[in-house]
């Protein structure tokens, strides 16, 4: 039985690439990027490798990703559903739950890959399924408004990369600007190094509020809201401070720039301005300790600007870290836990540095987790399970990992440290110290080529820039600017700054050093915790929706290592699931499993595996689960199984639209015979009749379709017959829609004549070289304008027409009772009234004026007569299938009173027979497009068996393609052999010595 929350919509999401790229042939960066495109063109932008997840950033908003949809995931595997964040986010809520085990999530990828959204998703969707009560309810808002407040980036940014939203939106808003003297924000020299600090899809103002609104429900008070943007507005403004040259020396151009960072900082200018520039030393000398001032050289003074900005942001951020962590607090313990964890996948710039070394080696960690864990866990399973296998191999990155954070020999962070911490030299000769030592170590993963140096990531060969990399490492607060801000008038600025300066350490603590602990941590974090994975991929560098960029996208495929981690899960077992599961997915694959299996779960495995010939040695069983190597022999039970649901879904469709059109049916004919009960005869020939609508087979016909608007729904068309003013019959094609009423005539053209033809034969003969059929709306009647129907008490199939302050039209219709009946219903819609229908022995009306000839009236009687005498001897062949019958009613002339001798009907009391509702109705509407090439009609119901009768010839009027084997396929123009026309949908025929039914719609009869 299929669970619950299975989405059939999958079996279609499949067909835009593949899912799972485990289960591609071709394993290359190219053809990850070409599989995620062919998704991405079809808003799939979520994609698996195994349990790992990668989203393509769409920018823009995505149906499948709003709350709504949320719940088809709770409770569901990821097999279950089409792959999506709100599945991973589900897995690890689950897990945590069931397993009672940590939980954390990787995210990585580049900025404006959107990592942060993702983050966004998994947080919403884990709010949304964790529960109630009023804490829960507190907690999640915490959990949803902290996300504003801890969005981070670096602080130089790189081509089209903004800085910190929440500068941006300080600067959106007037009160902001003008509390905090902030103008236009290319007056700021750390935000104005991208071409354009708009972004489209961020709104500054609207953000603004959105963390206005978090840090309210973090429980922030209005001074220390106030203290916080006075801060960020002071990093704005000390980011304008310039500094020259003066004798080797390092100078502030201009004090003036340096008044609103003091007053936002709480200092005084002359001490921010020598601390900037300068800083003491200290040292001892003859057993005393003496102090100097160190003036800064412009590049060591801009460092030490900048080293104060970020130093006081990353305070602010860790205080709001604090602050969250507080509002987190419940009284509930437990050691349960879910960690979301949005960091900056794999970096290769044209010029790499310091900072792309450090980003890339904590990505090597992450890599050497995701390599460890998935492994372990692999091999774990195979031996739980006895499976047969055979030991992977794969590159451990640890030899990379060990290139950086080795202690004996030392790696690459020791000997930078060590060269840091032991030389005063210039940076340059700093920096060329380092790479001598570099080249001392033997590794290789590395290559050292003045001035650069080449390490060999799991991603890729990376080459960095060795300049400035020491002084980069030295980006730590000198004492002296610690003091200083220790002095700030403003407590909350004091707080910021805890140290005891007394005992700091001589020998600070190095970035490198910093970095390397801090990783570190986080792998002994994660470690404890089941992982994991959203790779996250920018599809084009103008965060534009639709665009995608093909090289841009290979490479992040490439630093992402998706390469890696196919074949890592490639190595062993693709597919794995639990016996009863796999039964119960490809159960429909056999008659002897679906709808159920009787013997052993293990046994009804094998018999589909047999069945589907799929190689023994792809399949293992294990001892609670069933293992397929290949992602082909997956292909064919999926493909086999999509065959399955594709054919079941026609017979439901069929039978749903059986179904609907016996309901319709049976209420349509209800309405009918209530207009006509108690107050007609009825026919006993068409009292049971079929009620098809389209007799004109208009969704093969768009000739007749092109006629209509389009913004009209057409409800009846038919063949029937117009009385002119003389009484003359005249043939026409009847529409009725939801608006009006269409007379059609049937007019044969010569090409190039521009008029119609008078001769006879040319009109019988419409196939004549020469001669085109054109049709023509004689008459449109619009709903609104008619005012009665007009009909006999007897069994006649007259109606007319009135129409106000116009003449009437008189018309002859064997399915009268169902087009008057549709004209009813359409009429109350429009108009909201119910159009009146008398009955009697005869009516009188008005005729068409015409220039020659007046209007004047016109009167028809009715009068019941005996059957015998009036049969008039129709050819049968003349008459149109579904539309007339032989007459017998006779009619009488008299200038202008036409008298129809009509004989005996049933009583006006007669109603349908209920029994033959059951019987399937003909075809619907459909919309044609103009342009469009004719099809042939849908086939009627399939008839029972007849016995044959008088054999006749037919002519096949389209192409028919046999769907089961008694039906017979022919093409346009072949003459067939009629065996039996007794069911009047399904004829049986003969072709080249072949027999079958086939749809009488398709043939007509040739004498």
């Amino acid at each position: 039985m299929l669970g619950a929350k299975y989405d059939f919509s999958r079996d279609r999401e499949r067909r835009a690439g593949v899912d799972d790229m485990v289960f591609m042939s071709k394993n290359t960066d190219s053809e990850i990027s070409h599989n995620l495109k062919i998704r991405f063109d079809v808003n799939y932008i979520y994609t698996y490798i195994g349990s790992v997840l990668i989203a393509v950033n769409p920018y823009k908003d995505i149906e499948s990703c709003r709350d709504s949809h949320m719940e088809k995931y709770r409770g569901a595997t990821q097999m279950d559903n089409a792959p999506h964040i709100f599945a991973i986010a589900e897995d690890m809520f689950s897990n945590m739950l069931i397993d009672s085990e940590k939980q954390c999530v990787i995210i990585s990828g580049e900025s404006g890959a959107g990592k942060t959204v993702s983050a966004k998703f998994i947080m919403a969707y884990i709010a949304e399924v964790s529960g109630g009560g009023p804490n829960v309810k507190r907690i999640k808002d915490v959990i949803l408004q902290s996300n504003p407040l801890l969005e981070s980036r670096v602080v130089s940014q790189a081509e089209n990369e903004r800085n910190f939203h929440i500068f941006y939106q300080l600067l959106s808003s007037r009160e902001f600007c003008q509390q905090y003297s902030l103008s236009h924000e290319l007056r700021f020299q750390y935000i104005n190094h991208a071409e354009s600090s708009k972004v489209l899809k961020i709104d500054d103002i609207k953000e603004m509020q959105h963390t206005l609104h978090a840090m309210d429900v973090m429980g922030f008070s209005s001074e220390a809201k106030q203290s916080i943007f006075s801060l960020l507005a002071g990093i704005l403004h000390l980011g304008n401070v310039q500094f020259g040259d003066k004798n080797n020396y390092a100078t502030v151009l201009s004090e003036r720039d340096l008044q609103a960072p003091c007053a936002y900082f709480g200092i005084q200018i002359d001490y921010l301005k020598a601390k900037l520039i300068s800083k003491r030393l200290e040292f001892k000398e003859h057993q005393k300790n003496e102090q100097i001032d160190q003036t800064f050289t412009v590049d060591k003074a801009i460092f030490t600007r900048d080293a104060l900005a970020k130093s006081i942001y990353s305070r602010i951020f860790d205080h709001l870290i604090q602050a969250i962590n507080v509002a987190f607090q419940t009284t509930a313990k437990s050691d349960l836990s879910i960690g979301i964890l949005d960091i900056y996948g794999f970096e290769i710039f044209e010029r790499n540095s310091f900072e792309q070394l450090c980003i890339n080696y904590v990505n090597e960690k992450l890599q050497q987790i995701f390599i460890e864990l998935t492994l372990k866990k692999e091999q774990e399973e195979y031996k739980r399970e006895n499976i047969q296998w055979t030991p992977i191999s794969f590159f451990n990155n640890i030899v990379v990992c060990d290139l950086f954070e080795a202690k004996q020999p030392p790696g690459m962070f020791l000997l930078l440290d060590d060269i840091c911490l032991s030389s005063h030299a210039t940076t340059e000769k700093v920096d060329k110290s380092y790479l001598h030592k570099l080249s001392s170590l033997s590794n290789q993963h590395l290559i050292v080529s003045p001035p650069t140096f080449t390490v060999k990531h799991y991603a890729g060969a990376v080459i960095y820039h060795s300049d400035q990399f020491c002084e980069k490492n030295r980006d730590i607060l000198n004492i002296d600017l610690i003091e200083m801000m220790q002095s700030s008038t403003i407590p909350f600025v004091v707080r910021l700054f805890p140290e005891q300066t007394a005992n700091i350490k001589s020998r600070p603590t190095t970035a490198g050093t910093k970095i390397r602990t801090q990783a570190n941590l986080l792998v002994e974090k994660l470690m404890s915790c089941q992982p994991h994975y959203v790779r996250c991929i920018k599809p084009n560098e103008n965060q534009a929706p639709g665009e995608w960029n093909a090289s841009s996208t290979i490479e992040q495929v490439k630093y992402l290592g998706l390469v890696a981690n196919i074949e890592v899960r490639k190595a062993g077992f693709v597919y794995r699931r639990e016996f009863a599961k796999f039964l119960s997915r490809y159960a429909i694959l056999t008659k002897q499993t679906w709808p159920k299996w009787n013997g052993k779960v293990t046994d009804g495995v094998m018999h589909i595996v047999d069945t589907m010939h799929l190689d023994r040695r792809e399949v293992q069983l294990g001892n609670t689960k069933v293992f397929i190597k290949s992602p082909e022999s997956l292909h064919i039970l999926e493909d086999m199984r999509l065959r399955k649901f594709d054919n079941y879904a026609r017979i439901i469709q069929r039978a749903m639209k059986r179904f609907c059109a016996v309901r319709v049916y049976q209420k349509q004919r209800e309405q009918a015979t209530d207009i006509l009960y108690g107050r007609k005869e009825r026919n006993a020939r068409s009292l049971d009749r079929d009620y098809v609508g389209d007799y004109c087979n208009l969704h093969q016909r768009p000739d007749l379709q092109r006629l209509i608007p389009r913004s009209e729904k057409m409800d009846f068309s038919s063949y029937l017959y117009k009385y002119d003013r003389r009484f003359r019959r005249q043939g026409r094609y009847f529409f009725s829609t939801n608006q009006a009423l269409y007379i059609i005539d049937e007019e044969c053209v010569k090409v190039g004549s521009g008029g119609k033809s008078n001769n006879s034969a040319v009109q019988k003969n419409k196939q004549q070289e020469g001669y085109v059929i054109e049709y023509k709306i004689k008459r449109r009647i619009p709903l609104e304008t008619i005012t009665e129907i007009k009909m006999s008490e007897y069994r006649d199939n007259f109606f007319l027409i009135c129409v106000n302050n116009d003449y009437a039209t008189l018309l002859e219709l064997s399915s009268k009772t169902e087009a008057i009946s549709i004209i009813l219903k359409n009429y109350l819609k429009k108009t909201n009234r119910v159009l009146p229908i008398t009955f009697g022995q005869g009516f009188d009306y008005a005729v068409k004026k015409q220039s020659w000839i007046g209007g004047g009236t016109r009167s028809v009687k009715f009068s019941h007569a005996g059957t015998a005498a009036l049969m008039n001897q129709i050819d049968p062949k003349k008459l149109r299938k579904g539309v007339d019958m032989p007459r017998d009613y006779d009619i009488k002339i008299n200038r202008n009173t036409m008298t129809v001798m009509i004989s005996s009907g049933l009583s006006k009391q007669s109603r349908p027979n209920q029994t033959n509702a059951e019987k399937p109705r003909g075809l619907q509407f459909k919309t044609t497009n103009n342009n469009s090439s004719r099809k042939p009609p849908a086939k009627p119901p399939r008839p029972s068996a007849a016995k044959p009768t008088k054999q006749k010839k037919l002519r096949a009027l389209y192409d028919f393609q046999a769907r089961s084997a008694d039906e017979l396929s022919f093409v346009a123009d072949n003459e067939l052999l009629l065996i039996d026309s007794s069911d009047e949908t399904w004829w049986k025929a003969e072709l080249d010595g072949k027999t079958g039914v086939v749809p009488s719609n398709y043939v007509e009869l040739i004498v």
